[in-house]
């Protein structure tokens, strides 16, 4: 990602409060970030602190109390056809085929339309890129939770989309087909210029993949702080990145009064 690069996704101000017993309960306050052309950003947070919240209003899925989402210089007004969105959750049709869920993302609402030569080439190489060309015609059931993850993750390359927005989608698999996804991820956001924001609990991944993090904190939920990782290398024995996991620990310790805590990565020894 070079230097230059220009945002493709802007909030500004963004905040949202649900209704709850006959009052309105804050979930986020005045909620700012720049998502760059190219760029990954990781979201931490607890459980409850707003982050699928937010990634919901990023995708134009539910609208802010105040402030605006603005891709492309326009104000988000709902789903766009430039965002893909993965749950944590494959969500694949059980009685379609693989291959006829891929292409299911091209029939979305404000999808542009295309013709049917090239829904299916888009299909093809959306199946290739995530490695699951042979399992075209197997339907959801016969698929493992890595490889449900990744025909979710092709419907979304289907739609050539410029933004990905990912609510914690590796979170239930195995540590040997997350790390493949993450190694996925990265080679989907390069090869193909699309920038991303991964909410995740797991500060090892986000450190991982990312290259930006941003923490989510307080009640309501705010911008509690950010670290650029860009250039950085992944090895564990990085000692800048020992310091940034050390620093993400002591932002979440501080912003936490018990000493509960739902975050994988937060729960491993800092190391020394």
């Amino acid at each position: 990602m070079g230097a230059t690069a220009t945002n493709v996704l802007e909030a500004q101000s963004v905040s949202l409060s649900y209704r709850h017993k006959r009052e309105n309960k804050p979930v986020l306050r005045d909620f700012s970030l720049q998502l760059k052309a190219g760029e990954v950003l990781a979201v931490l947070g607890f459980s409850g602190s707003g982050k699928s919240t937010l990634l919901r209003i990023l995708a134009g899925l539910r609208s802010p109390d105040s402030g605006k989402v603005t891709i492309g210089n326009k104000i988000l007004s709902g789903p766009h056809p430039r965002v893909g969105f993965m749950f944590q959750d494959p969500c694949l049709l059980p009685w379609l085929t693989l291959e006829d869920n891929v292409a299911f993302g091209l029939s979305f609402k404000r999808q542009q339309r295309i013709s049917k030569q090239e829904k299916l080439e888009r299909v093809q190489s959306a199946l290739q890129e995530v490695g699951l060309e042979d399992s075209a015609d197997r339907y959801p059931s016969a698929l493992s939770g890595g490889m449900a993850q990744r025909g979710a993750l092709a419907r979304c390359l289907a739609r050539k989309p410029e933004i990905l927005l990912l609510d914690e989608p590796f979170s239930a698999l195995d540590a040997v087909t997350r790390s493949e996804m993450q190694q996925l991820l990265l080679s989907v956001t390069k090869n193909h210029g699309t920038a991303a924001i991964l909410v995740t609990h797991d500060i090892d991944e986000a450190l991982r993949v990312a290259d930006r993090v941003l923490l989510l904190g307080g009640q309501p939920a705010s911008v509690a702080g950010t670290w650029d990782l860009t250039g950085q290398s992944r090895s564990t024995n990085n000692p800048m990145l020992v310091h940034t996991r050390r620093d993400i620990v002591s932002a979440l310790r501080n912003g936490r009064s018990d000493s509960r805590c739902d975050m994988p990565g937060y729960l491993t020894a800092v190391p020394a």
